[in-house]
């Protein structure tokens, strides 16, 4: 796995010195090292439109990480009055007769349309300022790349709960994400290094979902998934544990894990196939932060 990183970090370290990296990268003047231990942080964009408003930098400086995700699950659906939600346009007349003729209203159309809600869902945690300063985290292409998965990873994983319709439903939002990864690549100037580059991130893909999937497994020890979850998002040299020091963190988001995918599975099908549900916020909430 860290061979893999090496690899794509040092594709993209060519092409650093050329310009502006946008999307994950967006720095000036990016410059990668020789390495990927040695990665230097980037600064990204946070989310600005309504799937990410809402948060207060002054509020995460009081965050006590041992208090952090202790609260009982609970459905992460949107509700009915919220102004979050994104509802199927219902259009009336003779424009709702040509887009019919148009397959607008087909399944394959509305599926499409909430996969576009569900990752746009994804995004907005993965990049959302307040789980690089929670979990004491580096704004690195790495780091964003590693969150993005593992979101990916959990609404996948609820998906599948739906059978079959789920699996097919979970591609569009894979189609999407992969869409979206492919424009950002190419939009940093890797256009000639892109469908090698695009390889070695679709193997690190999954490849951590395995990994993840089989830190979950009834067999898997108690700190699987926390050493997973090290490695896939933390880790910078490769080692397979945290150290005591570095610990406090990871075990944060091992219980921030356990408890959205816990959360997901009570989310209900239409908020799942819709896009109307929202990850846990990770700071202010009463909901994650009641320790038993």
């Amino acid at each position: 796995m860290l061979s893999r990183w090496s690899r794509a970090i040092a594709q993209i370290s060519k092409v650093g010195s050329q310009g502006k990296i946008k999307g994950f990268v967006n720095a000036e003047n990016a410059l990668f090292s020789h390495n990927y231990a040695k990665v230097a942080a980037v600064s990204m964009p946070s989310s600005v439109d309504s799937f990410g408003k809402g948060f207060d930098n002054t509020s995460v400086a009081t965050v006590k990480l041992d208090k952090l995700f202790w609260s009982k699950p609970c459905s992460l659906a949107l509700a009915k009055d919220s102004p979050l939600r994104i509802e199927e346009p219902n259009y009336e007349g003779i424009r709702r007769f040509f887009l019919k003729l148009m397959l607008f209203y087909s399944k394959q159309s509305k599926s499409i349309r909430g996969a576009n809600v569900v990752y746009k869902r994804i995004i907005s945690q993965a990049d959302i300022p307040a789980i690089y300063d929670v979990f004491n985290l580096e704004r690195t292409f790495k780091t964003t790349f590693s969150l993005l998965v593992l979101h990916m990873w959990m609404c996948l994983r609820r998906l599948k709960e739906e059978g079959k319709e789920g699996v097919e439903f979970g591609q569009y939002v894979y189609e999407i994400y992969n869409h979206d990864l492919e424009l950002r690549v190419s939009k940093a100037g890797v256009n000639l290094l892109l469908t090698k580059w695009m390889k070695d991130l679709e193997k690190i893909f999954y490849g951590n979902l395995v990994a993840y999937d089989a830190a979950l497994l009834p067999q898997a020890g108690k700190d699987d998934l926390l050493n997973v979850i090290w490695r896939n998002v933390f880790s910078e040299d490769g080692g397979p544990e945290p150290s005591n020091e570095a610990r406090p963190p990871v075990q944060a988001m091992a219980r921030y894990v356990r408890r959205e995918i816990s959360c997901l599975s009570l989310t209900d099908r239409e908020a799942m196939f819709s896009g109307n549900f929202k990850f846990t916020p990770l700071v202010n909430s009463p909901l994650n932060s009641t320790k038993p």
